[in-house]
């Protein structure tokens, strides 16, 4: 392939991904609008008028500010390629740097001010995002002083663990040959690996409070739940959610013997024991089919492809200068060809982000099925309407908007598959 042609195959599918995210988020705020004055037939015992109209006018201002970001950010992107941005940072990166200190550190420099400046330039997309619309819509509990804290912990946690794995990376990039993208994906795999041990033991406790579920008759409920399905956890928590957001949530995560059971406090405060009881249980319907496994094996599958073809483009010169970079013919090139891969490859990836929302959603039907073997299949209807009330969600989206964004199934068709397979509780 050519430079030029890999140019016009980017900005080709650059527009059409701009397109066709465009016409399915009017459609998706026409879809809403349309619907916004009339609680549909099966949620109207259940869903006021006034929460059913928040949900809608929550959904609207979010698509908007959605239009706003993506056309931001489409420019920024071509700023960074195509306009030659990376070039220009690249060059100012390895002169400042790469005389006084070497390769590894010039290139660990450019990795780092590259995510500087890409974080600055979202920031104020981020602040108008958590200060006003979820302030306005009664959401957001971040203090200035909190969200700043976070900020600083993100970057020194960032630095902390981000910038070891990046220099072993480039490191291996450098000195293992030909294969050295083979070799890449075993460190990473590790380091995911351990990542599920170090995020909710470590990670985590940095940013919230987790403590022990307290409340004993919901405990013992929980543990009994856990025994029927065969979950061992090392423990059952709460963790301190309302202190940045009223959204509620559950959730299990870890990996072995470190899996633990996570409780939002404000999902606590919402739900009934049962309905607590039937949440978790969709969570353990996960576990139950392998679904956590099964997205880790896409997870390596996908990542070692991905590894494979970074390893063939980045020892092709016109890779670079298809993205107006010149790659140094004195200075190791791997950090270039990380940042442009991370760069291009969502453009082409967009286009087959339906498949996987569409097993995602399957993955929810089945644990919902199995919510309702295990506990109450009312109880998981009660939380569903309430957690889709309090947080806002539409009841009424886009079928097609549907269709290609959603990981969860909405709430008409979650319900309609409940009825089927409820069972008394």
């Amino acid at each position: 392939m050519t430079s030029s042609a890999l140019t016009l195959l980017f900005a080709a599918a650059l527009l059409a991904s701009l397109i066709v995210k465009f016409w399915l988020a009017t459609r998706q705020m026409r879809h809403v609008a349309a619907h916004r004055d009339a609680v549909p037939a099966v949620f109207a015992p259940s869903i006021p008028l006034a929460a059913h109209q928040k949900a809608a006018d929550y959904t609207l201002a979010k698509a908007r500010f959605g239009l706003l970001s993506m056309a931001f950010g489409a420019a920024v992107l071509v700023g960074w390629t195509l306009l030659g941005g990376l070039d220009v940072l690249n060059a100012t990166v390895r002169d400042a740097v790469l005389p006084r200190f070497g390769g590894m550190a010039y290139q660990l420099a450019l990795l780092a001010a590259f995510s500087l400046i890409g974080g600055l330039l979202e920031l104020p997309f981020d602040l108008y995002g958590t200060f006003r619309i979820e302030q306005r819509f009664g959401f957001n509990r971040v203090t200035w002083k909190l969200y700043f804290a976070d900020m600083l912990k993100g970057l020194l946690v960032g630095a902390v663990i981000g910038l070891p794995i990046a220099a072993l990376i480039l490191w291996i990039m450098g000195a293992a040959g030909k294969l050295w993208w083979l070799w890449a994906w075993a460190a990473w795999m590790a380091f995911m690996v351990l990542m599920q041990v170090l995020v909710p033991t470590v990670i985590a406790p940095l940013f919230n409070k987790f403590e022990p579920l307290a409340n004993e008759p919901l405990k013992a409920r929980i543990q009994s739940l856990m025994m029927r399905c065969g979950f061992q956890a090392k423990g059952l928590f709460v963790m301190d959610g309302s202190k940045r957001s009223a959204h509620g949530n559950a959730y299990f995560t870890g990996f072995g013997a470190a899996k633990r059971v996570v409780f939002f406090d404000t999902l606590l405060d919402k739900l009934s024991p049962g309905e607590v009881e039937a949440v978790l249980a969709h969570e353990l319907g996960h576990f139950k089919h392998k679904h956590v496994r099964k997205r880790m094996v896409a997870m390596f599958v996908i990542s070692f492809a991905a590894f494979a073809l970074l390893g063939w483009l980045s020892g092709q010169s016109w890779f670079y200068t298809a993205f107006g970079v010149q790659p140094s013919m004195s200075a190791p090139n791997d950090a270039l060809a990380l940042l442009l891969f991370l760069l291009i490859v969502p453009v082409f990836g967009f286009f087959v982000s339906p498949v996987f929302a569409l097993v995602s959603r399957r993955q929810e039907f089945e644990a919902d099925a199995y919510a309702c073997a295990q506990a109450s299949g009312s109880d998981l209807a009660a939380a569903l309407l309430k957690l889709h009330e309090d947080n806002a969600s539409t009841l009424t989206p886009d079928p097609l908007y549907v269709r290609f964004y959603y990981s969860h199934p909405p709430a008409g068709e979650r319900l309609a598959a409940l009825t089927l397979n409820r069972q008394p509780g």
